[in-house]
């Protein structure tokens, strides 16, 4: 990244004429008439067509337009504004990742509802007059009252146990006077000094560092590597509550937040409330009142998903990416861009620090650390007195199983053990529903989705087969669509349903419960499960990549992984690195509290370099391998890639399109063009897909050739194309 295109602009006060940015994938800002200067990041309504929309003054006008034909643009009522650094955080986003820079902002106005002026709630609180006919209901509500607080009627009835109807009766006596609150309560803010934990040196030594680095209020950038439960959570928390001190926000950053309610409830044991919560989950009221918190200061510190990185800090502090290897920071789609990167720009430009957490670093990550550009801060140990898990290798090669059986007789005696000793258990397969594919064995017929070049995946719970990539459901048939022979559709492979179905019968006795996408609704229905795991109301969780973030269950030494190959290959560059680190982050699942814990591996590959790096624990000779490997080929992080995505609902157009795009390639010293060829899916969401691949030397502005390419080619309307600078997939 060029540290030049980091540096912000200044702010300045715009003419009569300003270019106003909109929300929209635009060439960039339109021409608009201002009644009065205007700052850059003013929020205003702008005229788009018949309709008014939202818009932010963002610099000068191009003044190609006459005076005369310019419309009128009004800032919003009390002029909010966004922050300058957050402007200038858009417009490198939309550089670096070649979008329209109104693209990027749309990601920053996701609560357009928030700048609309508020509706007061109406409450009521103790009045000076006593009424002169008094009960026992209403000397409940009168003494509830007397604490000054305002209340709205319900939760006066409900805080005094009597029925509205008396609240009312009070209203009307004059004992309760009116008073106006706004919208929303005031949102809590977390106390630095609440529960300070209780650090090991190594602990202490990188929570000082951290510190130093909030209180320099400068950019700086630290990997905190430690082991799965060391304790890294606690150690970045004193980093955040000097944030607090210094009177700074702080944002957190977690792959999947829904999934995370252990660490709220961590967070509110340490600081005396929960963070404020930014996800795709929030209701629009909710969305809409945490974004004016966040705005106006009020909320200080931040949990959120990868789209928090937008929202309208002013007083940003510290950024923390946690488990900040998880692919989940990678958006694929609209504006693509990775979560974890931008984080890195956006700390950058907020002149702060940042924090990059993990067990198992990315490869990117861990050799900007190597090479100095990061601090390096590591807990090499566990908490307390647990240890790390022993892990061994199942050979399923030379085990010996009944046909559709997927637990192994070793992983089966130590689940009887485990299960006999009162202890809990973990049994991971990273595939949902009964089966991957489902076949006729009298003609072969596959199961494939109409509208994707994928297999169907069996839901046996659901009697229903589904397309993870498109979200198709049918129900199962009867018949071979094929041949149509009954009876004839049988299932392939294992996925965690029959997993369970398998543990079941081999322990009738056994709590299970299953963790995965499709069989938990939302994210209540998976935090419940968390909680009863917690609770040990389970004895044995099957689950798929959800169980392998972050939770800690003092009573889970059992970890059992049916089938540790499914990384396969596919020309992914990064299929080794996710497999590693997929499952030594399920394997640290395994012995987090006093009692030792135990993962067993199944595999046909035991030979691999992946696993044999996790069965000796050498984590960091695996990493070196990578990197030999990596720079060999001058893959990332020693080269540059970006992809491009062309797809269309008419496959030979698409084609055509992808040869006429590699043909207009200019030629340029360090830069290779692989392809078109089909994309892995080549059907995806019934669209056709071709890939091309740009491959190019770490010294190259990948960016600028983009862009030069790009413009010599005029595409079909019925194509569209899609740009991911530095992808991590190749789907």
């Amino acid at each position: 990244m060029d540290d030049a295109a980091l540096k912000p602009h200044a702010a300045e006060e715009q003419g009569a004429r300003a270019g106003i940015l909109l929300p929209l994938p635009l060439s960039g800002a339109y021409d608009y008439r201002l009644a009065a200067p205007l700052p850059r990041g003013t929020l205003v309504a702008a005229p788009l067509g018949p309709r008014e929309a939202l818009g932010v003054v963002w610099g000068e006008a191009e003044g190609a337009v006459p005076q005369a034909r310019l419309k009128d643009a009004n800032p919003l009522a009390g002029a909010p504004a966004l922050p300058a650094t957050l402007c200038d955080f858009i417009d490198w986003v939309a550089r670096y990742t070649l979008n329209p820079p109104g693209a990027v902002l749309a990601l920053a106005l996701r609560a357009r509802q928030a700048f609309e002026p508020e509706a007061p709630r109406i409450a009521f609180a103790r009045g000076t007059k006593t009424p002169t006919r008094m009960t026992a209901a209403r000397q409940r509500v009168l003494a509830l009252a007397s604490d000054g607080l305002a209340r709205s009627v319900a939760a006066l009835a409900d805080e005094a146990n009597v029925t509205p109807q008396v609240v009312r009766g009070l209203i009307e006596a004059d004992a309760l006077d009116e008073t106006l609150l706004p919208e929303h309560p005031p949102q809590p803010v977390p106390d630095a000094q609440f529960a300070p934990a209780t650090l090991n040196p190594e602990q202490e030594r990188a929570a000082d560092a951290l510190r130093a680095e909030v209180a320099a209020e400068h950019f700086s950038a630290t990997l905190l590597d430690g082991v799965t439960g060391s304790g890294k959570t606690e150690t970045y928390f004193e980093a955040v509550a000097a944030a607090l001190a210094a009177g700074k926000q702080a944002l957190i950053l977690l792959p999947e937040i829904a999934l995370t309610v252990q660490f709220l409830d961590r967070f509110a044991e340490r600081f005396g409330c929960r963070p404020a919560e930014w996800h795709s989950d929030l209701s629009q009221k909710e969305r809409r009142r945490i974004y004016r918190a966040i705005m106006r200061g009020e909320a200080r510190v931040v949990v959120g998903a990868r789209s928090a990185l937008f929202l309208p800090f002013h007083e940003l502090g510290l950024v923390i990416v946690d488990e900040e290897h998880e692919q989940a920071y990678k958006q694929e789609d609209g504006v693509i861009y990775h979560a974890r990167d931008m984080a890195v720009v956006r700390a950058r430009l907020e002149n702060c620090a940042i924090v990059l957490a993990s067990a198992t670093p990315s490869l990117e990550t861990w050799v900007n650390a190597k090479a100095g550009r990061y601090r390096w801060l590591r807990l090499p140990r566990r908490h307390g007195q647990a240890t790390m898990p022993e892990i061994r290798l199942i050979d399923m090669r030379a085990v010996r199983a009944e046909p559709g059986t997927f637990i192994s007789q070793p992983l089966r005696d130590a689940l009887a053990q485990t299960l006999a000793g009162g202890e809990q258990a973990m049994l991971f397969l990273n595939r949902r529903g009964y089966a991957p594919l489902t076949l006729c064995e009298a003609c072969g017929h596959k199961m494939v989705c109409r509208d994707c070049s994928a297999w169907l995946v069996e839901h046996r719970y659901q009697k229903r087969l589904a397309c993870h990539h498109c979200g198709l459901t049918m129900p199962t048939p009867l018949q071979c669509p094929h041949c149509q022979a009954e009876k004839t559709l049988i299932a392939c492979g294992p996925g965690v349903e029959r997993v369970a179905e398998e543990f079941a019968t081999a322990f009738p006795d056994a709590r299970l419960a299953i963790a995965s996408s499709d069989t938990m609704q939302g994210p209540l229905e998976t935090q419940a499960a968390i909680r009863a795991m917690a609770k040990r109301e389970t004895d044995v969780l099957i689950g798929t990549q959800i169980v392998a973030k972050g939770h800690h269950f003092p009573q889970l030494t059992l970890v059992g992984v049916i089938d540790a190959d499914l990384g396969g290959s596919g020309g992914d560059l990064r299929v080794r690195e996710r497999t590693f680190q997929l499952l030594h982050q399920v394997s640290g699942r395994a012995g987090r509290a006093e009692k030792p814990g135990l993962v067993l591996i199944q595999t046909r590959n035991p030979d691999d370099v992946v696993m044999q790096a996790l069965a000796g624990g050498d984590r960091d000779a695996f990493l070196e391998q990578e990197c030999t490997a990596r720079e060999r080929i001058s893959a990332p992080p020693f080269g540059r890639l970006a992809a491009i995505i062309l797809s269309s609902a008419d496959g030979e157009k698409v084609r055509e399109a992808g040869r006429a795009l590699a043909k207009a390639a200019p030629a340029a010293r360090g830069v290779k063009i692989w392809g078109p060829t089909p994309a892995f899916y080549q059907l995806l969401r019934g669209r056709s897909r071709e890939r091309l691949l740009v491959q190019a030397e770490r010294n190259v502005d990948v960016q600028t050739y983009l862009r030069a390419w790009l413009d010599r080619v005029k595409l079909p309307g019925a194509v569209r194309m899609a740009v991911d600078v530095d992808p991590v997939s190749f789907f």
